[in-house]
């Protein structure tokens, strides 16, 4: 039996000190974004504990290209840096994973 294919957007957010609460309602609009993208598989948002304003964005996508070029070069991704990318200090390094098959 084959195994499925699929890539793990990985990003830390640094979100601006005071602006937590502002981003995770933003970040609720903009779920609804990216959930209806082809290639979507899931997403989640964590908040780090000891480091307040910090998040790991984790995304699943079918391929990297639905991610690096359906996602990021569609009219709906502006919608997302639009409702997103003021909140960001440093801006985020975003890569992406496969699994190790073991």
């Amino acid at each position: 039996m084959g195994s499925v294919k699929m890539i793990l957007e990985v990003a830390m957010l640094n979100v601006k000190n005071g602006m937590e609460q502002d981003f995770e309602d933003a970040f609720k609009q903009a779920s609804k974004i990216i959930s209806r993208m082809g290639g979507y598989i899931s997403h989640e948002l964590q908040r780090c504990l000891e480091s307040p304003g910090r998040y790991l964005l984790l995304v699943q996508w079918s391929d990297l290209e639905c991610h690096t070029v359906g996602f990021r070069q569609s009219a709906e991704y502006q919608d997302w840096k639009r409702l997103l990318h003021h909140f960001y200090d440093p801006f985020p390094t975003v890569e992406h994973f496969e699994q190790v098959s073991l």
